[in-house]
């Protein structure tokens, strides 16, 4: 493949630093041109925007005073690298990403977490871009928008379920596929009842016992609200309708996804748990590039688990396929007051099963509100009614969550 200019959004959390392991193993195909993150580590986005030599450096914390800091840090990692000419572009403020997202680099790699990622994926694509997508909210929330933008073949998936299931479509005509199979690994409560589940810590939570992921994802692994967006985003970028989409609870977490075919033959993408495979897929597409990561040794015994998924103990995904088959606002709202139930959980306002408790009520009641602005709607969506579903599904949460009326059990 010929080397291609990249920009990384979320380059300072896990999909972004990762995706810094891949750039600097194949130096002569990836020219990062721009970063943007949040901002609150200054020093580590100075760092990383020093070591790749970026033109743009983009933080979502705004005012002169972060502008200014930022370039103190920048200057201050140059000269220890005696790089002391260095002056890449600054810009602040929650538009920061979207400017550098839309500045036309070969590759956009969206490694944001949560909605707040959809301008960004919007400006990438608008760019021409390939978008590179790790930010699964921002498709979820946004589908018909994001997909009616979009170019055939412009967004790449960098979940690994996702990429696993591009990858395994290569082996058939989109005609031949019978249904997806999505894995899940269960996360580190498998097996437990929901009663058990009942007075689980936030600690307990993010002991994820195969991946390494921020707080949000994790949690959300944990509750399985990260299996239910993906099976929304598998709808979304392959046009298999939910009915032929199943979830499957593999621990092992090496066979990341599945396509069945109609002659009854099943293709499986595995390889050991890590995400660099998928982003260099994402940033490499459809080329790939070597030695990103062990192989699977067949040279060792193993076996691997597959179970059913617990639909009681773990509603989330159920939920998950209600409001992706109606559509419109729905998705944005799941994801909404899911973030909220999320921060109130580790805050310690919320037990573990309230997290997804608080999100079925919001979305009931976002089901009843056809007065309102923010209401489910068959007029067109915009970006501007989607991020209004998301204020009010946050407003929702947290009428909720201060009142104490976040689980079933209250």
């Amino acid at each position: 493949m010929t080397s291609r200019t990249v920009t990384l959004l979320g380059s300072t959390g896990s999909i972004g630093t990762q995706a810094v392991d891949v750039v600097d193993a194949n130096p002569d195909l990836f020219d990062v041109v721009a970063i943007a993150a949040g901002g609150r580590d200054l020093g580590q986005v100075a760092r990383q925007a020093v070591h790749l030599k970026v033109d743009q450096v983009a933080v979502a914390r705004e005012g002169a005073e972060v502008a200014a800091s930022l370039r103190e840090a920048i200057e201050a990692a140059a000269r220890e690298v005696g790089q002391t000419a260095y002056r890449p572009q600054i810009l602040t403020g929650p538009q920061a990403a979207s400017v550098v997202a839309g500045n036309g680099a070969d590759v956009v790699l969206n490694g944001i977490t949560g909605s707040i990622g959809l301008r960004p994926t919007l400006a990438a694509i608008e760019a021409g871009s390939t978008l590179a997508l790790a930010n699964k909210e921002s498709l979820i929330v946004g589908g018909p928008i994001v997909k009616g933008t979009a170019a055939p073949d412009q967004i790449v998936p960098v979940d690994s379920e996702h990429s696993a299931i591009a990858q395994c479509l290569r082996g058939g005509r989109r005609d031949e596929v019978r249904r997806l199979v999505v894995t899940a690994s269960g996360g580190p409560f498998r097996g437990m009842t929901r009663e058990q589940l009942h007075d689980v810590t936030p600690r307990q939570a993010l002991a994820h016992p195969t991946w390494d992921m921020g707080l949000v994802v994790t949690t959300n692994s944990a509750t399985l609200v990260n299996k239910g967006l993906e099976v929304i985003e598998a709808h979304l970028l392959f046009d298999v309708p939910f009915e032929d989409i199943a979830v499957v609870v593999h621990p092992q977490s090496v066979v990341h996804s599945m396509v069945e075919f109609i002659d009854g033959s099943t293709l499986v993408q595995a390889s050991p748990p890590t995400m660099h495979i998928p982003i260099a897929l994402g940033m490499s597409w459809p080329d790939r590039l070597t030695d990103v990561a062990p192989a699977c040794d067949w040279s060792t015994a193993s076996s691997w688990d597959f179970f059913p998924l617990d639909e009681e103990a773990f509603p989330a995904v159920r939920l998950a396929v209600q409001v992706g088959r109606e559509g419109g606002t729905y998705p944005a709202v799941y994801n909404a007051a899911n973030e909220i139930a999320v921060e109130a959980f580790h805050a310690g306002r919320i037990r573990f099963t309230g997290i997804v408790d608080l999100v079925e009520q919001v979305v009931q009641e976002h089901a009843a509100a056809d007065g309102n602005a923010s209401a489910p709607s068959a007029v067109e969506l915009t970006v501007d009614r989607v991020l209004a579903a998301d204020a009010w599904a946050r407003d929702a949460a947290r009428v909720r969550i201060d009142s104490g009326a976040t689980s079933k059990e209250q």
